[in-house]
């Protein structure tokens, strides 16, 4: 084992090679960079109006009925986007009783002034005695994908 500094011709070559590959990197990453700074700069760009869209949230009684709600619900235009998340368990009291049963979640994401036409949706299309539907403005978000609720769901 040889312990010291390498020769001279092997730091000239070595620096070379490592000159070359730096230089070949730092335009593939400006390059990189640029691209993706110019993305982001344009996200940041885009304005959103808080409380313009909201996330409504549906509680189902099984995966059959959360798929049928969820599919009317993006056929009519009344959101972008259902999400349905499945086995969650909900404690509650009703005629009574404290109650505990399985059920499934949507997740939906509208613009807000169609909240009232998906809550009347989803009371003429649910199971239930009394469907819940609760919603909440979003504050802030991804513009893009904000933008792009916006495109899908008509005023």
């Amino acid at each position: 084992m040889r312990i010291g500094l390498p020769s001279a011709d092997k730091v000239h070559g070595g620096s070379l090679k490592a000159l070359v590959v730096t230089v070949l990197l730092s335009g593939f990453m400006f390059q990189l960079l640029r691209t993706v700074g110019l993305r982001a700069f344009s996200m940041a760009s885009e304005t959103y109006t808080s409380g313009t869209h909201s996330a409504a949230f549906v509680t189902c009684p099984n995966d059959t009925v959360a798929k049928e709600l969820a599919r009317g619900i993006v056929e009519k235009k009344l959101a972008a986007c259902v999400n349905i998340v499945p086995a969650i368990t909900s404690v509650y009291e009703w005629q009574g009783k404290i109650e505990e049963d399985n059920e499934v979640l949507l997740m939906i994401k509208t613009r807000s002034s169609k909240v009232p036409a998906l809550a009347e949706y989803v009371r003429s299309n649910h199971p239930y005695e009394v469907a819940e539907v609760i919603s909440l403005p979003i504050d802030q978000g991804n513009p893009p994908y904000l933008k792009w609720i916006g495109d899908i769901v008509p005023e």
